[in-house]
């Protein structure tokens, strides 16, 4: 963060960081993506956020984004199961208020619906 930053806005990124040492906490051989899918969640629905559900994390490969897909939501137990030398991008999206986005005509930005802070790992 740089310069003068709200507390509200301070706390939607420690809230994001968590939520990605949550998941990082399953991302272990056996389990599946959806425990880590699951854990995030989990921990930004219990801080009063939402998910971005559009976007998601995925695996690493010889290109950027392959699969597996890594939503921030979902139900454990689910999914791929995790194997020795997988690569995975593990990326909250949490949003301040409600979890409906609008994409920019720049085909990059993307904002709230609600104009609510968003912030991504």
């Amino acid at each position: 963060m740089i310069g003068q930053v709200s507390k509200e806005a301070k706390r939607l990124v420690e809230v994001t960081k968590q939520a990605f040492f949550e998941g990082i906490k399953y991302a272990k051989p056996g389990n599946r993506i959806g425990d880590i899918s699951h854990a995030i969640g989990e921990y930004v629905q219990s801080q009063g956020y939402s998910v971005v559900r559009e976007f998601q994390g995925h695996g690493i490969g010889t290109s950027m984004h392959e699969d597996p897909g890594i939503p921030n939501y979902g139900k454990a137990g689910r999914g791929i199961r995790l194997e020795p030398g997988m690569t995975l991008a593990i990326e909250p999206m949490v949003i301040q208020g409600k979890p409906n986005i609008l994409e920019m005509p720049d085909g990059w930005t993307i904002i709230t619906e609600d104009r609510k802070f968003i912030c991504t790992l």
